[in-house]
């Protein structure tokens, strides 16, 4: 074999590796899932059905694909069921979180960048250094904080700010603390990246053209950080919209977000086909802003060329 043909072969593998992983670890289980919300709930093990039987062949495999239907997405989709209200709950808290977390997380990466260049690395270690104590012990550490008797009550009764404790747990409010706390990290990474790369000389150049400090910010410094605010929003909002553990913690029972909803559908009803069918219809709902960011980006590129 020649070396340009291995060189060939190499570079093709290469290509192949992600587009395996994918397959492997996203595709196929995507598929399975995607197949059971087209079944039916049987009191048996697994608990749906139709099953396929590769041993009756072709016939098996037909009569397998004509017992599937779209009766479970129906039934999701039904306005009087709980799974809307779900769906448009999980979305309004994500967006505000995403919207409070651009507000907290911008001027923490706007002071990483403009921090001397020596104590930077440190202030980022500090930003990952949440990430090395377990989410779950970070979570009910805010119930301690938060409670009737938490150490805000006590602070703020001591203080003399309020005359009784505050109700803040099991509330909206400290769903949006805890994913304000949770994933600022996730916005204050990709900003500080998109701020770091600023080249300062634009501000110089604005600011001896007699642009004051706050117009050079929105009209340059803002502008060339979009793609980090995008990058940023994109990785907090996914993930928030099918957060179960902050809102299931520290969130009341008027707090309905779909993570929880489907919880409750395997289970407590265990019904495998219809949390399979709400998954899929998550799935679908993030692939929106993803094809977006996405469209987004190849403008970009395409505006640089």
């Amino acid at each position: 074999m020649s070396l340009a043909r291995e060189k060939g072969l190499g570079r093709y593998l290469i290509i192949a590796l992600p587009y395996l992983w994918l397959l492997a670890l996203f595709l196929a289980p995507f598929i399975i899932v995607f197949k059971i919300s087209l079944s039916q709930d049987v009191l048996a093990m697994p608990p749906y059905a139709p099953l396929l039987d590769l041993s009756e062949g072709w016939d098996g495999f037909t009569a397998f694909l004509s017992e599937l239907s779209f009766e479970n997405y129906a039934y999701v989709l039904d306005w009087q069921n709980e799974f809307i209200e779900a769906y448009g709950s999980s979305l309004l808290i994500a967006s505000i979180s995403t919207v409070l977390l651009l507000l907290v997380g911008y001027p923490v990466a706007y002071a990483m960048a403009r921090a001397p260049a020596s104590i930077q690395p440190m202030l980022v270690m500090l930003v990952i250094l949440p990430f090395w104590t377990s989410f779950l012990i970070r979570v009910y550490a805010w119930i301690g904080i938060l409670s009737r008797e938490g150490l805000l009550n006590h602070t703020l009764l001591w203080l003399g700010v309020i005359d009784e404790p505050l109700e803040i747990l099991n509330t909206d409010i400290a769903v949006y603390i805890g994913i304000v706390y949770s994933y600022l990290p996730f916005m204050v990474l990709p900003l500080y990246a998109a701020l770091e790369k600023l080249d300062d000389t634009l501000l110089e150049a604005a600011a001896d053209l007699g642009c004051p400090p706050w117009k050079s910010f929105w009209t340059i410094t803002f502008p060339l950080s979009l793609p980090g605010v995008a990058a940023g929003a994109l990785l907090c909002f996914i993930p928030a919209v099918g957060e179960f553990v902050i809102p299931d913690l520290l969130g009341g029972s008027d707090t309905i977000m779909i993570g929880k909803v489907l919880w409750t559908e395997f289970t407590v009803n265990r019904s495998w086909t219809v949390s399979a069918a709400v998954a899929v219809l998550l799935l679908l709902v993030l692939v929106v802003p993803i094809v977006i960011y996405q469209n987004m980006q190849q403008r970009q590129l395409e505006a640089e060329q």
